[in-house]
């Protein structure tokens, strides 16, 4: 069988720190690569949600990434009463 050849620019950080997980797991860039393309075609879009975040998201991951504004609780008892409230 005969392969296609993709060629694609991508961020080196992002590419070695993708190919770390992919050793995890077994897998080479190409078989990762190419369950991503069998998923697609599967399901006939992504394999993930893709949606730009609204206001209220951007400024809480903004807040989590800054480590402001976060709660946090002693305990998982505490987390779920605040929850609850």
């Amino acid at each position: 069988m005969k392969g296609s050849v993709i060629t694609a620019r991508i961020d080196s950080s992002a590419k070695r720190d993708a190919e770390r997980v992919f050793k995890t797991l077994g897998l080479t860039a190409t078989e990762a690569i190419t369950i991503f393309y069998k998923q697609v075609a599967l399901r006939q879009g992504l394999p993930f949600g893709v949606e730009i975040p609204n206001e209220t998201t951007r400024r809480a991951l903004k807040n989590a990434k800054l480590r402001r504004n976060l709660k946090s609780f002693d305990n998982v008892d505490d987390l779920f009463e605040d929850l609850e409230a």
